[in-house]
């Protein structure tokens, strides 16, 4: 895809993060993941984002990386566009986009850089830098040490024609208002917010036509009929299935920092589709709360 039909083509639907798959000594397990790409596929979403921050990429060297996007898009051979990671400084940015269009991706999720705390003419120059290293469409996650301004945002809209979509990890609502205000429908708004069922119907209104799913990986009809609920703008639906679900999803995910991801892992693991523990620093959870969640998953399969 070029980077325009890949952004037309992302706003379409729901967009998959799947866990990477880990063996007890916390190496990658590449044939469960595979596995869980296969049964994933049958549904319909608009993309594949293999070890986004869902998948841990943060804990995978760049070698693991490019293993996990090249399996990702041999499994799934076309099917869908699989987007790759590029995390870290601007060096190591640019290599793993590089390798990423190498491997076959489709796509680039270009991650906040580790630690550094930066302005924003560098945050501007750091994402020009890494779109000029590749000729994927790049998505720009804005988040934690690197929020980008509406300013900022149509600067770089203007210099890289390549920067197609902006995925918001902040959920501020004026500055999603001044963003698209300013850039419109020049790019792809994604919902990037932890557990973004969430926020959904009111981002919405902002131009926030799709979101990163965690869920999808192990309630893949609830999380397709929810994304439909929002699109439809079915407030009844929506709110019935928040208190049904997703609240007391977050009420687990809330006891621990991490557990945003290690309970999305841990979802994999109760419906019998063993994806292995989480990487260190972050942990698992508990027998009690695995139980807890495994309960809950069943009120909704």
């Amino acid at each position: 895809m070029t980077p325009d039909e890949l952004a037309a083509h992302l706003k379409t639907g729901l967009l998959s993060f799947p866990v990477t798959h880990f063996r007890p000594d916390l190496s990658f397990d590449e044939q469960a993941y595979r596995e869980h790409l296969s049964w994933l596929s049958q549904y319909d979403v608009a993309g594949l984002f293999a070890a986004g921050g869902t998948g841990e990429g943060f804990s995978l060297t760049p070698a693991e990386i490019d293993t996990v996007v090249r399996a990702a898009v041999s499994e799934v051979a076309g099917r869908v566009p699989v987007i790759a990671p590029a995390t870290g400084g601007t060096m190591s940015a640019i290599a793993q986009a590089q390798a990423a269009e190498a491997a076959g991706a489709d796509g680039l999720l270009l991650l906040p850089p580790y630690l550094t705390e930066a302005g924003q003419r560098g945050l501007v120059e750091h994402v020009s830098a890494v779109c000029r290293s590749t000729n994927l469409g790049v998505t720009v996650y804005s988040r934690a040490n690197a929020i980008l301004t509406d300013v900022s945002v149509a600067e770089l809209a203007d210099r890289n024609e390549n920067f197609v979509c902006l995925k918001d990890g902040v959920g501020n609502i004026e500055m999603m208002t001044r963003t698209y205000a300013r850039v419109g429908n020049r790019l792809t708004y994604i919902g990037g917010l932890p557990t973004a069922e969430t926020f959904a119907l009111p981002l919405l209104q902002l131009g926030v036509s799709t979101y990163s799913s965690a869920i999808f990986n192990f309630v893949p009809e609830f999380a397709l009929g929810f994304y439909a609920d929002v699109r439809a703008q079915d407030r009844d639906a929506v709110y019935r299935k928040l208190n049904e679900f997703v609240i007391p999803y977050l009420d687990i995910r809330d006891r621990t920092k991490g557990y945003a991801v290690s309970i999305v892992k841990a979802g994999v693991n109760a419906i019998g589709r063993s994806a292995g523990p989480v990487r260190p620093p972050l942990q698992d959870l508990t027998a009690d709360e695995l139980t807890q969640l495994t309960e809950l998953i069943g009120r909704v399969k």
